[in-house]
């Protein structure tokens, strides 16, 4: 938010990668737009490139289930509107010089990682897990990307001479659960446990949404649980090749460890 710090700290660096969102999914609306305006004035003045991990919230029902980088974006939500808002104000700085690299991906989970439906909704940090809250509906797909795959897309997308080409989108393939068995599942062999499964309590986010802003902001992506949406990847393969992809038994290992539910060994 303090656009001279943004701007010393991208003073000599070729690449921003604008991987910010204020804490607990709160002041979308106050806060998201001028940090992304901070970024775009700073990479303006120095020539970086700016990178973007983009996310499905730009989306709604209407393009859904496999969605290419040039489906409509008719999001439902705030939160969509707000990052549609964000990847037009990128587009206007590449058409004033800018070089924009922007990754849409699914829900992020990983060691460490910030807000997630992983280490707030499936498991608790810091705890043996005890059983497993899935917030989707039985039956119904949902996409995964493990952080470090993500990371290493953007790498080699950098590596590439685009020299001549300002803006560019890119959809990851990530991890695609079909059903929502195929996490439970991770979690369950990296816990070395037959967890049991319990609902996700939307009907308490709900009723708490006007008192907790987390909640109302909760409850406004459910539509993302009870209807597929995958992204279609075929432009990234034809760019660099088969999309970095960690086994998702390794992954969910991994992130179980950097959130302190399993022991290491």
């Amino acid at each position: 938010m303090d656009s001279h710090a943004v701007a010393r700290a991208s003073a000599d660096p070729a690449v921003i990668v604008h991987a910010v969102n204020p804490p607990g999914y709160r002041d979308w609306d106050r806060l998201v737009l001028p940090m992304i305006d901070n970024t775009i004035a700073a990479a303006i003045a120095t020539g970086a490139t700016i990178v973007l991990p983009g996310t499905v919230y730009n989306y709604g029902p209407d393009v859904f289930p496999f969605v290419a980088e040039d489906a409509a974006q008719h999001p439902l939500t705030r939160k969509g509107i707000i990052r549609v808002a964000m990847e037009q104000r990128l587009r206007d700085a590449a058409e004033k010089g800018a070089r924009v690299l922007i990754v849409r991906a699914g829900d992020f989970f990983g060691p460490h990682a910030g807000n997630n439906w992983f280490g707030q909704g499936l498991v608790k940090p810091g705890k043996i897990p005890r059983a497993i809250t899935y917030p989707g509906k039985s039956g119904i797909g949902h996409q995964w990307t493990y952080l470090p795959d993500l990371a290493e897309t953007m790498a080699r997308l950098l590596e590439r001479p685009q020299e001549d080409v300002r803006f560019e989108r890119f959809h990851m393939g990530g991890h695609w659960d079909p059903d929502g068995t195929a996490m439970i599942d991770a979690i369950r062999a990296a816990v070395g446990r037959a967890l049991p499964v319990r609902r996700f309590p939307w009907w308490i986010v709900r009723l708490a949404a006007p008192a907790v802003p987390l909640f109302g902001e909760l409850s406004e992506m459910r539509y993302l649980w009870r209807t597929p949406l995958q992204l279609d990847n075929t432009s990234l393969k034809a760019a660099i090749g088969n999309e970095p992809h960690t086994p998702l038994a390794e992954a969910v290992r991994e992130t179980l460890l950097g959130l302190g539910c399993i022991a290491d060994g």
